[in-house]
């Protein structure tokens, strides 16, 4: 570890196109050199970015990363660039990044509403699998010792979330992790059906407890957790309980973070068993909130392009503000995020 960096575990959400959010922030973070990677945990696009830096970083370092992570992307971008699912001439317009004004969008959002991927897609064509087949060598990724690598799913059967460490990683396994079943047929590994890890983990913190050699988590997050307002449309309806569900298993993890951490406080726990978590936000809600659910598909370079820069923005100023503060505290107040108590009152 060079002088002077901080090791941290990175906690990379899903979110589809948002993921090019994180794509920024990480970018931010691998120039800026003043962290050192220790563990990383992904799901669904948070997989994919992981995978996409593991690989790149085996090959040649942070500049290697930032590279693979940019070809990845652009990978993303140009494979859906003759795809109907592209914003209206009005949207380029008005700077609407969602695709809720394209009749294709609810025309499949229609169809799959009636019929499943077992009979829309019998032969189970999954053009993204083929991209991320292309765009990522595994082989690399489990060849990365750099920093220890986690990827999550939601096993089909059980409804518990499965983890896949780093050695093991296939391309199945993050398809598994991206399995969103109103789309795409539940991948199987070893027999096992599995979809989308944020079902029971986006993502899950708990591999990277005292494996990696500190306990800062880092959590970079897309999905908006408070959202003001009744939902009215069908659409927003459906849009707010994929973002509730997204985000569950997290809440459930932080919460519990935050519990131990009273318990040791208070002296109810002791260090010797138990250490604190520190944990660490990487979000920026006021500019992903209003875009939508549906902007979550839209995968134009342009869009992708801002949205990293949003990432870049954001971790930059979260660092400058936050990196004395790392390895000794947390900098996000979990108390305050779950009872609304405000930091003048923590014991």
């Amino acid at each position: 570890m060079a002088k002077g960096q901080k090791p941290v575990n990175l906690a990379l959400q899903g979110g589809g196109a948002h993921g090019a959010f994180t794509w920024g922030a990480l970018d931010f973070l691998l120039e800026d050199g003043r962290l050192r990677i220790a563990g990383v945990s992904g799901t669904s696009a948070g997989a994919m970015n992981a995978v996409a830096l593991a690989d790149g970083y085996t090959r040649a370092g942070p500049d290697g990363a930032r590279a693979a992570l940019d070809e990845f992307w652009r990978s993303m971008s140009a494979s859906a660039s003759h795809t109907p699912l592209q914003r209206t001439p009005m949207d380029h317009v008005t700077g609407n990044w969602g695709l809720e004004n394209n009749p294709f969008y609810h025309f499949m959002n229609a169809l799959t509403g009636v019929a499943s991927p077992y009979q829309l897609n019998p032969l189970n064509i999954n053009p993204l699998r083929d991209l991320v087949e292309e765009s990522v060598d595994f082989e690399m990724v489990r060849q990365c010792t750099a920093f220890e690598l986690y990827i999550s799913a939601t096993n089909v059967e059980t409804g518990r979330v499965k983890v896949f460490p780093r050695e093991h990683l296939t391309v199945d396994m993050v398809m598994a992790s991206a399995c969103l079943p109103h789309i795409y047929q539940a991948v199987e590994i070893d027999g096992v059906p599995y979809w989308d890890g944020g079902y029971m983990g986006n993502p899950a913190l708990f591999p990277l407890y005292g494996k990696t050699g500190t306990d800062d988590i880092v959590v970079i997050q897309i999905n908006p957790v408070e959202r003001k307002g009744t939902p009215r449309t069908a659409q927003e309806i459906q849009n707010r309980m994929n973002e509730i569900s997204f985000n569950a298993s997290l809440l459930k993890e932080l919460r519990a973070i935050d519990f131990v951490d009273r318990l040791i406080r208070q002296g109810k726990l002791t260090v010797d068993h138990y250490r604190p978590v520190k944990v660490h936000l990487v979000e920026n809600e006021d500019t992903l909130k209003p875009m939508g659910a549906s902007s979550k598909m839209n995968v134009e370079w342009a869009f992708l392009t801002r949205l990293r820069d949003v990432g870049r923005e954001t971790a930059a100023a979260w660092l400058d503000s936050c990196f004395d503060r790392i390895g000794e505290e947390s900098t996000v107040d979990l108390r305050t995020m779950f009872q609304g108590i405000g930091a003048e009152h923590q014991g």
